[in-house]
């Protein structure tokens, strides 16, 4: 269908992830100079960790609403702008630097938000056109009743787990002005400000790379408004779960616990709720990226109430049926299908048949295989090249886990593959492979090399993203200041030698 388009080297640093004195990044003055700052140094992409407002254990892979924004990431300084803070009340929303507490920011932060709420004009014409628009009654409804109700949705009362019509109607009434508007009004916001951040980010010539989970989390508007798309039982409890066999992140397998999409059923209408998330997608990223790819090829299957994932089964996904149906629909969309992980000749005929890029992870190449796919002489230009993802850890805090004799064979390794890219680069310690790795992938053969921000930085092992398997501790990293100059010069230099 459609390939890379446009060459170039991206950085990966999630929103959440910028500096400033709120306790988590935010679409405000942060993410304009950190994209003011990519454009210094000629990267043509910026890449994002799902934009979504978190729900379990805080992943962003794991959301209330497939399609909503985070209110975390809502610029306080732009609502004390506008009159909806004080400025004693944007005091109050400092913390400290460093690791995310998310505890501490869901006590004080939603807090705040009802503040500004409070003082918004609910009559503003264009608020009135994006709460009659619809596409929020779902999400808002939902919030609500968790605000009301706390819990899971398959704990509410049956008239609300089960969405009774007259019980909804008179529910909604209720809150209406207490949470149902003030859930509309925190989307309102942040796609308001989004917009914003886009635009200016576009008008430097760099493109967003958003990113979308393939599974949505089962305590979510999406399941709950839609259960017949997914593989519930009477009770609207999953039958069974997604997750992946074992691999190299996990001997277990990773239980991600997930409902599992009823495919026939989502045939029938032409595979319209995914149809709409793309369109949404398409309207917020200028590419994206589908993690778990595979899983829309054949997917895991793990019985309700597993402890891990070593007892699965394989079963058939959608395939190439629902990207015709995405192309006839919503046009070109350009998508990097996250490849990743196990696969087989099933996920490659639908690689090639979609024509989408996959990703090449330059931390798996070097193990002394010559065939090895992650390995720049065996990947071809329509494909992305990372150091790493959000999954792995920093090149750093990898190579500090080796021992001096896998360090000297790594670097052997790496030494030939910038070779066999033609490129000299000296370098010795640990420090200096981190940037050798991140030249390699800026000179191998692949459309796009994206550069995780923790390597622009060289940052070790205590600023990794995610470690897959564990499921608390994780989505914390923040950085303490925006990459030094030092850092920007070598990025600077390297993508102008290799981009030319």
């Amino acid at each position: 269908m459609i390939g890379i388009r446009e060459r170039g080297a991206g950085v990966l640093c999630a929103i959440s992830s910028l500096p400033n004195e709120y306790g988590i990044g935010s679409l405000g003055d942060e993410a304009y100079e950190f994209a003011r700052l990519l454009k210094k140094a000629g990267v043509k992409f910026w890449q994002v960790l799902p934009t979504v407002q978190t729900g379990f254990c805080d992943s962003p892979y794991q959301s209330v609403c497939c399609y909503s924004g985070n209110p975390y990431f809502i610029d306080l300084k732009a609502l004390h702008r506008a009159g909806l803070l004080d400025e004693e009340e944007l005091q109050s929303a400092v913390m400290p630097a460093g690791e995310i507490d998310y505890g501490a920011l869901y006590e004080r932060r939603f807090n705040l938000l009802r503040l500004a709420y409070a003082r918004f004009n609910i009559k503003d014409r264009d608020f009135i056109a994006f709460v009659e628009s619809r596409e929020f009654d779902d999400y808002a409804l939902f919030m609500s009743l968790k605000s009301r109700f706390g819990g899971t949705f398959d704990t509410l009362p049956d008239a609300y787990k089960f969405r009774e019509k007259l019980a909804m109607l008179e529910f909604r009434r209720s809150v209406m002005k207490s949470d149902f508007l003030f859930w509309q009004f925190v989307q309102f916001v942040y796609f308001q400000q989004w917009g914003k951040l886009k635009a200016y980010v576009n008008s430097l010539g760099i493109k967003i790379i958003g990113d979308i989970p393939l599974y949505v989390a089962y305590d979510s508007s999406d399941v709950w408004a839609h259960p017949e798309l997914f593989k519930l039982d009477r009770q609207l409890r999953p039958k069974a779960v997604a997750g992946v066999p074992p691999d190299y992140f996990s001997k277990t397998g990773q239980l991600w616990g997930n409902p599992l999409y009823d495919w026939d059923v989502m045939f029938e209408d032409g595979f319209d709720w995914w149809v709409k998330r793309i369109e949404k997608a398409k309207s917020q990223f200028d590419v994206i990226r589908i993690d778990h790819f595979r899983g829309l090829e054949r997917y895991y299957s793990v019985p309700a109430g597993a402890e891990d994932a070593t007892e699965g089964e394989w079963l058939p996904g959608p395939g190439v049926r629902l990207f015709y149906e995405i192309r006839r629909r919503c046009g070109d969309v350009d998508i990097i299908a996250e490849d990743l992980g196990e696969t087989d000749a099933g996920v490659t005929r639908l690689m090639e048949r979609t024509g989408f890029p996959g990703m090449k992870v330059l931390q798996f190449a070097f193990d002394g295989n010559p065939d090895n796919p992650y390995l720049p002489a065996n990947f071809s230009e329509n494909s992305v090249v990372y150091t790493g993802t959000h999954d792995n850890d920093t090149t750093l805090g990898y190579l500090n886990s080796l021992t001096d004799e896998q360090f000297a064979d790594f670097k052997t390794q790496l030494r030939a593959a910038l070779k066999s890219e033609g490129v000299v680069h000296p370098f010795v310690t640990r420090e200096q492979t981190v940037w050798a790795l991140n030249t390699c992938a800026l000179a191998s053969s692949a459309g796009i090399a994206v550069l995780p921000v923790q390597d622009v930085t060289c940052a070790d092992g205590s600023a990794r993203m995610n470690v897959p398997a564990r499921p608390e501790g994780n989505w914390r990293y923040r950085l303490e200041a925006f990459p030094s100059r030092r850092s920007l010069a070598l990025l600077k230099r390297a993508i102008e030698e290799n981009y030319r």
